[in-house]
């Protein structure tokens, strides 16, 4: 068993490998040290993990968790991890290390989760599962299998939180007895299918390789007969709401920093 550490696990490899590893890497775009400058004032300094490991070398931490948990996992290790929408789509080191993390493991799941799952209400996640593999000179995705649970899905904190039942049909889509033997749900004939997958190819053709993918219409654009109950929908104005001012919060502590 291993013990916890009450340090920065982003600084460097520990060198213990794992078989599995599933995360929710605590949110925040940006790692940051804060210091006492000259003045005897604190100051927040956005900084970056300089690791031969890293197949990026950038201040965003989810980014970095992900390089970080690739590197924990044996040749043969799995992982599940929780990353908000930024790391599918940002330029740069985003770029890098999606491209990276599709030609070095299988990243065969991505299951799109509706705001406020795991992070803050305005905040969307996504879980990525893949597996580690030996070095190739061949990519080693094939193909990207999406869920979308979160196009014309509605969860609030109080009145209906996601349960375990919410993901069965995503469970049974995933297929863990055996993945490999899988069956899209969505078609030309039934566009409304939530299970879509995506080849490498397709994937590596698109802008900053991205993996922000969608393809199901939003229901709540056009449906005007079909809205949501008037309390479930101040409830979630008020979340929405919420969520802008803590971001404006982040904003404003970043500037007076």
């Amino acid at each position: 068993m291993s013990t916890v550490l009450p340090t920065d696990s982003l600084i460097a490899d520990s060198g213990v490998r794992y078989d599995y590893v599933l995360a929710n890497p605590p949110f925040g775009k940006k790692s940051s040290m804060t210091a006492t400058n000259e003045e005897g004032e604190l100051e927040k300094e956005d900084f970056t993990y300089n690791r031969q490991d890293f197949w990026a070398t950038t201040s965003n931490k989810q980014l970095n968790f992900v390089q970080h948990i690739r590197t924990m996992l044996k040749t043969t290790g799995q992982a599940a991890v929780v990353v908000p929408d930024n790391v599918l789509f940002e330029g740069g080191a985003g770029e890098t290390v999606r491209k990276k993390l599709l030609q070095n493991t299988d990243l065969h799941t991505i299951l799109r989760l509706p705001t406020g799952i795991f992070y803050a209400q305005g905040v969307k996640a996504n879980v990525l599962f893949f597996d580690n593999k030996p070095a190739s000179p061949n990519p080693w995705t094939k193909a990207v299998w999406y869920y979308d649970y979160r196009t014309n899905v509605h969860h609030t904190l109080k009145k209906k939180p996601m349960r375990l039942d919410d993901l069965k049909d995503f469970i049974g889509c995933y297929n863990p007895q055996n993945r490999h033997d899988r069956k899209e749900t969505w078609s030309d004939e039934c566009p409304e299918g939530r299970w879509r997958k995506f080849t490498y190819d397709e994937i590596a053709a698109r802008d900053k390789t991205s993996l922000d993918i969608f393809w199901l219409k939003d229901k709540s654009l056009t449906d005007l007969d079909n809205l949501p109950e008037p309390d479930d929908l101040a409830e979630a104005i008020i979340e929405n709401v919420e969520a802008g001012l803590n971001s404006f919060r982040e904003i404003a502590a970043r500037l007076e920093a």
